[in-house]
């Protein structure tokens, strides 16, 4: 009312009123789903454990306390190598073995549960400030979702492993613990069961919790006296004979070891060589590591100090297996980049290694293997080492260069866009991200494509023939049956044959790689309309696949078509070279070799300055549709197929985004203005026993 008297227009006041209430009943609504999310993940995590058949899940768990466990048999823990923790770790999951094993599967299923949804309550506590409300109340549900679509729990949830615990003991010790020697002392204890969590007591030394560092130290000493006590032979075996669990557990040079031992092992190196250098580059990494750590600690950033000193602490492990590699989530806190549209870089990376097999992130290629074999590691160093993680005085750490949008091109209908905050951005998206993201959704799009016939290549063949029947015997209705014409028609001449046969193996991926990359450098907008539509269309497409699996002409036996690609075929043992085992030959509606040609033709045809690129744009087209009927790969109705998904993709983006924005020259790319520096503020450095910095 004070408004409505102030200004003389109450209905501005009600207005105002009712937009704040409408904004926070979606961040109710949002919050909501994330956390309906999160059960539903938690959920699922728990029934697939649970339905698993004895002997196939909680291995590790039932290597230790089983009827015939480690931990339950006389001798010493070490005898066979299993059992891979710390004779702390034994002592404190002896009592475990009197558990009826039906019962340990449940509640230890449903306490590791119980210790992720607190370690992601607790990681959003610890965000560094301030933090703004939507981060507050979005924080929480996030943590917890990809805690539990990533690797490092996935893995811990299905061996049994123990290696959440030290991860939460830390954090606990760091974020939620009141008094320094209380917080050490949970420190400690994790120490205790993971022994390279000592890398953080110089982290608290130098920043000022000498106290909690004192009581780390004291602490682990203690727990380890007191596991020495009472098991002096598997205390001897662990720290002298196997130098703190060196050579326990699986091979060092295993593919699950991310340490940097292993990839050293995995490179070739061995024997003293290799110790040396691995002692000469893990102490530099380490010290390196917990510089930085420091300093962002001082900075108020101790979430970020505490990923950071535990990616170092990955780094310098002898072994390093999956489950223990949580640390490289907690980067995710870090922020990078002084433009708005780099800042989604480095968490969609640290996301996709921590919640994506590595296969799926690089290519099966040999030249790659060191990097695919090692991504987590190499994830781990970066974030120690060398990832310009941003400083809360820069003036970029809450103010970024903020993006520059198209302005709005009216459209058609009233409700058009339905998504408006989909808008056209000017300026280039960072090129890692978009070829992260392509080479992660492809990736995706193989494996959905693959599962439509079951996992394998034959899988669904009968279903497949007959819908090939029906493709046949409509088209002959139709009288557009020119397969077998065409295809006998060009197996008669050699050189056309040969160029059908290039031009369907080469220019599939080369032509839609060239638009989006020229696309990229010249046309940022129209980069960003052109790759949205090639993604919807690419994912109506899989719908195809999963609903219609389709045997293409070639794969038809009785109607005599030649494979002009790769020969004649063993219909029950079909050799494709090297896609044999990745590709579903049964993908074929729609014909996405003709819809991304199509989509190739529509976007030189509308974006192209000259007529002559226009008419040589949509060749391509007209050329693909030659090819895949001459080399038998595909029916003609499968092209037609492949246009209706092509209109259908950018439909959608028209009615998702509006109309194509024509704001679109190289002059407006770079137009981003710098922000002006914030004025000096003080920065509060919790925890750190030093006052506050202006």
């Amino acid at each position: 009312m004070a408004n409505a008297e102030h200004t003389g227009r109450p209905g501005e006041a009600f207005g105002a009123a009712a937009a704040v209430g409408t904004a926070g009943a979606r961040q109710r609504a949002a919050r909501l789903g994330l956390w309906l999310v999160a059960a539903i993940l938690a959920v699922r995590q728990m029934a697939v454990i649970l339905s698993t058949p004895r002997g196939e899940r909680l291995t590790d768990l039932e290597t230790w306390v089983g009827p015939d466990g480690v931990l339950h048999v006389e001798g010493s823990l070490y005898d066979s190598t299993r059992f891979t923790g710390t004779p702390f770790g034994g002592l404190v999951l002896k009592p475990l073995t009197r558990s009826a094993e039906q019962a340990l599967g449940w509640g230890w299923t449903f306490g590791t549960l119980l210790l992720v949804v607190v370690l992601g309550l607790v990681a959003a506590r610890a965000l560094p400030k301030p933090v703004s409300r939507r981060s507050s109340l979005f924080a929480a549900p996030v943590a917890i979702c990809l805690l539990m679509l990533s690797l490092p729990v996935r893995n811990a949830f299905w061996l049994g492993q123990t290696s959440i615990i030290p991860v939460l003991l830390v954090l606990l010790g760091c974020f939620a613990v009141r008094g320094e020697r209380a917080g050490g002392a949970l420190i400690g204890v994790a120490a205790a069961f993971q022994p390279t969590v000592l890398l953080f007591a110089p982290l608290l030394w130098f920043t000022g919790r000498r106290h909690a560092a004192a009581s780390l130290g004291a602490t682990f000493a203690a727990c380890t006296a007191l596991a020495w006590a009472a098991m002096p032979h598997d205390s001897y075996t662990y720290w002298v004979h196997h130098m703190a669990g060196v050579g326990l557990g699986g091979r060092a040079d295993d593919l699950a070891n991310q340490s940097l031992h292993g990839a050293l092992l995995r490179l070739g190196l061995s024997g003293p060589l290799e110790i040396a250098v691995f002692l000469v580059l893990g102490a530099g990494i380490a010290t390196l590591g917990l510089r930085r750590a420091v300093r962002h600690a001082h900075d108020g950033q101790l979430l970020l100090a505490v990923a950071i000193t535990g990616c170092a602490a990955i780094v310098v492990s002898p072994t390093a297996w999956q489950h223990q590699l949580l640390w490289v989530l907690l980067a995710v806190v870090g922020r990078v980049g002084k433009r708005a549209s780099d800042r989604l870089v480095w968490p969609v990376a640290v996301v996709v290694v921590m919640t994506l097999p590595a296969k799926m992130i690089l290519p099966n290629m040999a030249a790659l293997h060191p990097l695919r074999d090692n991504v987590v590691l190499l994830a781990a160093i970066a974030a120690a080492t060398v990832v310009p993680f941003l400083s809360r005085t820069s003036p970029y750490y809450r103010s970024p260069i903020p993006t520059q949008y198209a302005p709005p091109v009216p459209a058609r209908w009233q409700r058009i866009p339905l998504l408006p905050f989909l808008r056209r951005v000017l300026g280039r998206p960072n090129l890692l991200l978009e070829l992260l993201l392509i080479r992660v959704t492809y990736a995706a799009y193989s494996q959905v494509r693959l599962a439509a016939t079951g996992g394998t290549i034959s899988g669904g063949r009968e279903r497949a023939e007959h819908h090939g029947e029906q493709i046949l015997s409509l088209e002959r209705i139709l009288h557009l049956d020119i397969e077998r014409w065409a295809n006998h028609a060009v197996v008669k001449i050699d050189w056309l044959r040969q160029f059908f046969d290039f031009y369907y193996t080469s220019f599939h991926f080369v032509v839609p790689l060239t638009v989006l990359g020229v696309l990229y450098w010249r046309r940022p907008v129209d980069y960003r309309w052109g790759r949205s539509t090639l993604g919807l269309t690419t994912l109506l497409a899989l719908v195809g696949f999963w609903a219609y699996p389709l045997a293409p002409p070639r794969l038809m036996p009785d109607h005599g078509i030649v494979d002009t690609v790769h020969g004649v075929q063993d219909f029950s043992q079909p050799d494709y070279g090297t896609l044999t085992a990745l590709t579903n030959q049964y993908a074929a509606m729609p014909s996405l070799h003709f819809g991304w040609s199509l989509w190739c033709g529509v976007v030189i045809a509308i974006v192209a300055p000259k007529g002559w690129m226009k008419a040589l744009g949509l060749l391509h087209p007209f050329f693909t549709l030659s090819a895949i009927v001459a080399t038998g790969n595909h029916w003609v109705l499968d092209a037609v197929g492949g246009a209706m998904v092509v209109g259908a993709g950018f439909g959608l983006a028209y009615v998702f985004q509006g109309p194509r924005a024509r704001t679109a020259t190289a002059g407006a790319v770079g137009a981003e203005r710098e922000p002006e520096p914030a004025p000096s503020a003080v920065v509060s450095r919790p925890g750190s026993g030093l006052p506050p910095r202006t």
